[in-house]
């Protein structure tokens, strides 16, 4: 069947079920009610510490062919779902079905869960490494589900995704289960994507390597959602949690182009008192930030809030009073990390509030600017997030389709060539975020409007930018560096790209086999 973007999609996928064809960003609506775990009720005195992860399996009764989930907000520094799936092997368990919110070269060690049947299957944003290509060449029985950070909530609160044993990797934890990401040695900041797993997990794991005192305060998630509390020696590497400094890109093109995405935020008309922004780490996307600033400076606009992913030069924003507030997912860096614990105005807050298009409103709905990047971008402005030119799986969709279905205006940023590949194409190889929920592309060559904004085009010509047709841009590109091979993918289906409504967008097929 043939989906709103004219992508084939199969009615029925083996290991996935029925598919529901994606039909328009705000097409599909929700049906039922919420879904509710299991009433509990913790035994008076029993404790909840557990003495290593094995101990923990054992109190739990933690069984074959159940679902565990795990946040990546310790990135490419966590052992924590290492620790679990060895655990899971050395007790004979089979056919776990993982949800992973993301997947980093870290997370290698799970190709041989994988070959040996402890894991088969995999919900996540995205995967990077050695797992990404395993994947993208058919290592799991079932297609992998790609989905957006909002809709992984979505899909908690839904019941379509039931999760046995949520095992969150906690920096700091009590021993009554009270637990926070601001403090410790793996201290990694805001834990904002394991919050709807504590909502609706049927057990609620925290995995620690920093026991302390009773009371924790202030939790970021408490004791009445927690069952257990396992002591390890590690989570991981905190070199890996968070980088020391992320920096504004010192790049010529890459500061142009930053530099000409400002503009474009201020030619919109959007840029005045209560602006709200968000943008990526990416060097190119903190100097848009940091020209977006300097505006705001000379003109006295105070903004409402940043949100997102938060970094230590939003961190700045927010002390100068730029902007009165941050709302913080996930923490990029160790300046984040600090001041998550010491401003009470930059506030952690859960994927669910986050983006989840499924609720009373999300925050994604009242950003007036995103900034994000791309992998690919078709001349019907639909982006590529997850997928190289070869068509393996590489990046994460994270929150891209879900900020740009909620902003008054999302802006994409890149290079018109990537190692000698353009980045403009007739049909990007897989579409992560539709078209008709971006605005704006911008380049080094200059900028191309979506024809359904007609108004920004008017706005942007009248301000004097360097406004071109999307297939210039794309003409530009295949004349620098030549029409790209056409590749095909014909193998199996390895991958399911998920929008946050829970329909189907496109799929993966596997490369060349």
């Amino acid at each position: 069947m043939i989906n709103a973007i004219g992508r084939d999609i199969p009615q029925f996928v083996e290991g996935f079920g029925p598919v529901k064809k994606y039909q328009g960003a705000f097409k599909t609506l929700p049906e039922g009610a919420s879904y509710g775990p299991p009433i509990k009720a913790a035994r008076l005195g029993q404790s909840k510490l557990c003495h290593g992860l094995g101990d923990l399996f054992k109190s739990l009764k933690i069984e074959s062919g159940m679902t565990f989930s795990f946040h990546h907000h310790l990135r490419n520094g966590d052992e924590v779902v290492n620790q679990v799936l060895a655990t899971a092997e050395s007790l004979g368990l089979k056919n776990i079905s993982v949800s992973l919110t993301a997947a980093f070269a870290t997370h290698a060690p799970m190709i041989e869960f994988i070959k040996k049947g402890v894991v088969t299957s995999l919900r996540t944003s995205g995967v990077y490494g050695p797992l990404a290509v395993a994947l993208s060449n058919g290592i799991l029985p079932t297609p992998v589900i790609l989905h957006s950070h909002g809709g992984r909530p979505r899909s908690l609160r839904s019941g379509e995704l039931k999760v046995d044993v949520a095992f969150i990797a906690a920096p700091t934890a009590d021993d009554r289960g009270n637990l926070t990401g601001a403090i410790g040695k793996s201290a990694c900041g805001s834990l904002g994507y394991a919050f709807p797993d504590a909502d609706y997990a049927t057990h609620v794991v925290a995995v620690t390597d920093n026991l302390v005192p009773y009371p924790l305060l202030p939790a970021s998630i408490g004791q009445n959602k927690v069952d257990r509390v396992v002591l390890v020696e590690s989570l991981g590497d905190p070199q890996g949690i968070v980088s020391g400094t992320t920096r504004i890109t010192k790049d010529p093109v890459g500061l142009h182009i930053a530099d000409t995405a400002a503009k474009v935020i201020e030619a919109s008309g959007l840029l005045k008192n209560g602006f709200s922004f968000q943008t990526g780490a990416g060097g190119a996307s903190l100097a848009a930030a940091h020209y977006v600033g300097r505006m705001m400076r000379a003109q006295n606009i105070k903004g409402s809030f940043a949100l997102g992913g938060i970094t230590g030069y939003m961190v700045d924003m927010l002390e100068e009073g730029l902007f009165g507030n941050l709302f913080d997912v996930q923490s990029f860096d160790l300046e984040s990390v600090r001041s998550i614990g010491r401003n009470p105005n930059h506030v952690e807050v859960s994927s669910d509030l986050y983006a989840n298009p499924f609720n009373g409103g999300s925050l994604v709905n009242d950003l007036d600017v995103v900034i994000l990047g791309a992998t690919e971008i078709d001349v019907d402005f639909n982006v590529n997030v997850i997928t190289g030119s070869d068509g393996v799986l590489m990046g994460a969709a994270g929150g891209h389709p879900d900020t740009a279905a909620g902003a008054k205006m999302t802006v994409i940023v890149t290079t018109l060539l990537r190692s000698r590949l353009p980045i403009v194409v007739d049909r990007v190889i897989t579409a992560t975020t539709p078209g008709e929920t971006v605005d704006v592309l911008v380049t080094e060559y200059g900028l191309a409007v979506n024809p359904a904004r007609a108004d920004l085009r008017d706005r942007f010509l009248a301000a004097g930018l360097p406004v071109k047709d999307i297939h210039e841009l794309k003409n530009l590109a295949h004349k620098m560096a030549g029409i790209p091979q056409t590749m095909a993918f014909d193998g199996p289906i390895v991958g399911l790209v998920e929008y946050r409504d829970g329909t189907i967008i496109d799929v993966v097929r596997a490369p060349n086999l």
